[in-house]
């Protein structure tokens, strides 16, 4: 299923149009047209400044936001790309800390678009080489790189040796890529994952990752001995220390002298805040100190994670003080990552929710399980999603988001919203709620 993708700018909503009509290659992983893409706009990937390549199923995003904060704070431009966007396309491309801005991404999207007439790029294929032409023709200190799908056979994968590659949190999630049979790669599903994301790593690259189970650290760490890297392995060679709603970021070579206390919610965040450190720890060039990272990991933000709405159309129509959770979640690991966010919150949850058919209700409901008051289930423009019934018998269907929220009996004292499922989902809310991300 491609992206889609919307602009109010005529020039960029041409182009755009043409993106999304690309086929058959949109459904099948691979380096061979990226390559060729690349080599006929130049090679733009080899072109690039320190780069810092990230891969995960869940956290990279995140990862990617703490990276360019704690750099940002230190003085440094910084390009970063990223996917999905939420609301404007322009998102996924950030030249020397702006989002790309409409003249040059409709020039950048035509040029390339031209180039591969004939080469059945995908969508994800294009917006990258795009990305990189971009970054080749701009100046700046540091390159942020989000995979996109998997690692091994993402687009991105076309760069030639990352200063530092990152691997953040491993779960179950497009299964029908990422798991498709194929001769040589490992039977366990699990340990197929972290065997995909790891082929990111290439000789002369340096690595640092979370820590797994076994089985997937074994092969991990199997692939990056393979290119000649000894990863930086949370517990090992790096830890977080939480300390309240701040933690301590320690290794083998001491712990930094500071408290880092990230804007964004959740444990999981403090995690991916201390893989960031980690990479900046191993970066070659000067480091950033404790009070630079302090600066950083206070400032980083990814929307719609654990994101707490602020006031907007549709907050206003719940009563006043009540609180809105929005997270793009939309596979297990996610949801495990909202349950232990709301353990210890003794407030029910009227949970709204959308989901792409491909993906799991049970995903999100398993772990929220006992803790919720009701189920809105709302459709996901553009895209095949669920319905209602998918949820169980007490999931009512809403005609939309607005729907969802009018229908609400909310109580601010003992209940909170939350909504969760897809990022196609939280884009669309944003946007309705005036929070489109800058």
């Amino acid at each position: 299923m491609p992206d889609h993708a919307h602009s109010s700018d005529p020039a960029v909503q041409t182009q755009l149009d043409r993106l999304t009509a690309l086929s058959p290659g949109r459904d099948i992983l691979g380096l061979e047209r990226i390559a060729e893409l690349c080599a006929r706009l130049g090679n733009p990937q080899n072109q690039l400044p320190r780069t810092f390549h990230v891969a995960g199923t869940n956290g990279k995003g995140s990862t990617c936001a703490f990276l360019r904060a704690i750099l940002e704070a230190q003085g440094r431009t910084v390009h970063s790309y990223t996917s999905p966007h939420l609301v404007r396309f322009n998102e996924r491309i950030r030249l020397a800390g702006t989002l790309i801005d409409d003249a040059l991404l409709a020039a950048l999207l035509e040029e390339v678009l031209d180039v591969a007439h004939d080469l059945q790029a995908s969508f994800f294929e294009v917006t990258t080489a795009a990305a990189f032409l971009a970054f080749a023709r701009t100046p700046a200190d540091d390159c942020i790189v989000e995979v996109g799908l998997g690692g091994r056979l993402d687009a991105t994968n076309i760069i030639p040796t990352p200063a530092v590659c990152g691997i953040a949190s491993l779960g179950i999630d497009h299964e029908a890529f990422l798991l498709a049979p194929e001769a040589g790669t490992p039977d366990d599903p699990a340990v197929r994952i972290a065997w995909e994301k790891a082929g990111i790593v290439k000789p002369g690259a340096l690595l640092a990752t979370l820590a797994y189970p076994a089985p997937l650290g074994h092969v991990i760490a199997a692939r990056a001995e393979a290119a000649g890297v000894v990863p930086f392995v949370e517990g090992d060679g790096w830890s977080v220390e939480p300390v309240g709603d701040a933690f301590r970021w320690v290794s083998q070579d001491g712990a930094l002298p500071a408290l880092f206390q990230p804007r964004m919610a959740g444990a999981h965040q403090m995690r991916n805040a201390g893989l960031a450190i980690a990479m900046l720890h191993l970066a070659p060039g000067p480091r950033p100190d404790a009070a630079t990272t302090a600066r950083g990991v206070a400032a980083a933000f990814w929307p719609a994670r654990l994101h707490r709405l602020a006031p907007g159309p549709l907050t206003a129509l719940l009563p006043a003080g009540t609180e809105v959770w929005l997270d793009g979640a939309h596979n297990a690991d996610a949801g495990v990552q909202l349950a232990r966010h709301f353990a210890a919150d003794t407030r029910r949850i009227h949970l709204i929710a959308g989901m792409l058919a491909n993906k799991h209700p049970d995903a999100i409901l398993a772990p929220l399980a006992g803790r919720l008051a009701s189920i809105s289930v709302v459709p996901i423009a553009g895209h095949d999603h669920h319905p209602a019934a998918a949820f169980g018998p007490q999931a009512r269907a809403a005609v939309s988001i607005v729907d969802a929220f009018s229908r609400l009996a909310i109580d601010p004292a003992r209940d909170i919203v939350l909504i969760a499922g897809s990022l196609y989902l939280a884009g669309a809310l944003l946007d309705e709620n005036d929070e489109a991300p800058d």
